[in-house]
């Protein structure tokens, strides 16, 4: 892989400092609930098909008494897509070499009253250079008060940035994260934007705010519902509801494909998936 510009390492220093803040936050809720359970970090490494060294990252997982399966990945990947996939990826058509940085994380409750969520955000390199991600809320038994304050937290970091960010991003989202064979979303929506490349520093720092507002939000959300009881009916909700999520992010996520498709880390690309799920 080649050496990063200025650009790409900003980024990626960004992406790896709001997961180390993340896994922090996410501690002290486990600490809180009088569990000692941490994150476990797990290096990986990737060849890209020429043979040259494309790049890696660092899986982190943790499974404690809140947090039934939580993982937060960053990856700094680069080097060559193989033949057609390069068609599909903005800006790499007639030049196939890519670089890419990001953050993922989701999280899958113990408790059903607790949202299971995404968010991700990510920087790419090909012939062109853009920003995308976004964060959705996922909850089994949901809650207006929680999606409400989910919403109005991404709403508040895009009007910051741009008045038209939210209501065009709130749109995608609910357009994206849809199960077309159950016609049904799989949460309650968030945001999601890609190809976000008129500026740069603007959209740097429009991305950085996206990750600022999840880390204030959801563990707020988290610790309202974490003390709820709940019963055998709850927790099959909760495990039905989990079924789709995996339907989802098997056949239609876009972070899968690229991952599956870029030769990335497969325990790293398949930690979406929750720890349990059923089928009725």
């Amino acid at each position: 892989m080649n050496r990063l510009d200025e650009q790409q390492q900003r980024a990626r220093t960004w992406f790896e400092s709001l997961r180390t803040s993340i896994c922090t936050a996410f501690e002290a809720i486990e600490a809180e609930a009088g569990s000692d359970a941490r994150f476990e970090y797990i290096p990986w490494d990737r060849t890209d098909p020429s043979g040259e060294p494309g790049g890696g990252g660092v899986r982190g997982v943790m499974k404690g008494k809140v947090f039934e399966k939580v993982g937060v990945n960053v990856s700094t990947v680069g080097g060559t897509f193989e033949g057609e996939f390069a068609k599909s990826i903005h800006g790499a058509g007639d030049d196939p070499k890519f670089f890419a940085t990001g953050i993922s994380l989701v999280a899958h409750m113990a408790n059903p009253h607790v949202p299971a969520v995404h968010m991700n955000t990510r920087f790419l390199t090909t012939t062109r250079r853009w920003f995308g991600g976004g964060a959705d809320l996922n909850p089994p038994i949901p809650y207006a008060e929680d999606t409400g304050e989910f919403h109005a937290a991404l709403a508040a970091a895009c009007d910051a940035h741009d008045p038209e960010h939210y209501p065009r991003f709130k749109k995608w989202a609910d357009e994206y994260f849809y199960i077309p064979h159950r016609k049904a979303h799989r949460g309650v929506g968030g945001i999601f934007y890609d190809h976000l490349e008129k500026d740069w520093e603007a959209d740097f720092a429009f991305t950085q705010d996206v990750g600022r507002t999840f880390l204030d939000v959801y563990p707020r959300i988290v610790r309202r519902r974490m003390g709820l009881p709940f019963g055998e009916a709850e927790r099959r909700q909760q495990l039905e509801w989990r079924g789709r999520y995996a339907e989802f992010n098997l056949i239609y996520d876009r972070g899968t494909l690229f991952g599956l498709k870029t030769g990335g880390n497969i325990d790293a690309i398949l930690m979406s998936l929750p720890p349990m799920a059923a089928w009725s």
